[in-house]
């Protein structure tokens, strides 16, 4: 069986501009500031990128992207926090209406998920 391709280098770098324009846009104020919320984070593995939420210097898991070849077509599975894992399976919980495939609904899920 083949292996799912990795994260091409070119969407990765798009992947962090994005991932930076979000976090200008949701996490520059002065409640964020105030707890020390600095916005999401990504690490590539594979063809998985995982996002965090960098909450005073700690990054928290909120989500496990899979690339799909295509970027605004992402499969997502959320952290739980209950059973220490991510879970492509799980969709009752706050902000599942935003998942919609793209980077961005899926930091919008994140953030009302986690109350970020």
């Amino acid at each position: 069986m083949a292996r799912p391709p990795a994260i091409p280098p070119e969407i990765k770098t798009e992947v962090q501009k994005l991932i930076d324009e979000f976090n200008l846009e949701n996490f520059n104020n002065d409640y964020c500031k105030e707890f020390g919320i600095t916005g999401y984070s990504g690490r590539f593995k594979g063809k998985f990128l995982y996002l965090d939420c960098d909450d005073s210097g700690e990054p928290a898991p909120i989500c496990r992207l899979t690339w799909t070849g295509k970027l605004q077509d992402w499969d997502f599975a959320i952290y739980k926090y209950s059973d220490n894992c991510y879970d492509p399976e799980e969709w009752f919980f706050p902000g599942s209406d935003k998942v919609d495939g793209t980077l961005h609904g899926a930091m919008l899920a994140g953030m009302e998920a986690y109350e970020l």
